[in-house]
């Protein structure tokens, strides 16, 4: 299980030579809008995401928050949209808006 980082960390990634990097501004609308869509609870896109459920229901009511670019990826790819749709940069799709395909279930000890 990924650790969960603190909210400061979050919104204000520093870089390695530890001078403040600009977070990307996300909608917190958007995102609250594609998890519902994709059938994803905040617990869960939590605990795939590496923050807490708190740390999410934050940024889902902010109408502009920043975030590094590691959470936008995080989030971008355990809800499988892209970058642009969750910055709102680009318009969702029909795709984007649709549940998530459940994952194969593991049979046996020797699948993995």
């Amino acid at each position: 299980m990924r650790p969960k980082l603190p909210l400061p960390a979050i919104m204000d990634a520093l870089a390695h030579d530890g001078q403040p990097v600009e977070g990307i501004a996300i909608d917190g609308a958007q995102l609250k809008s594609i998890r519902r869509a994709r059938k994803i609870g905040r617990p869960k896109l939590a605990k795939l995401s590496g923050i807490s459920e708190r740390q999410i229901a934050k940024i889902e009511g902010s109408c502009s928050p920043l975030l590094s670019q590691a959470l936008l990826s995080n989030f971008s790819n355990v809800l499988q949209v892209p970058v642009p749709v969750l910055t709102g940069e680009a318009d969702p799709v029909d795709f984007d808006l649709e549940p998530l395909a459940p994952k194969a279930s593991k049979t046996c000890s020797c699948c993995g």
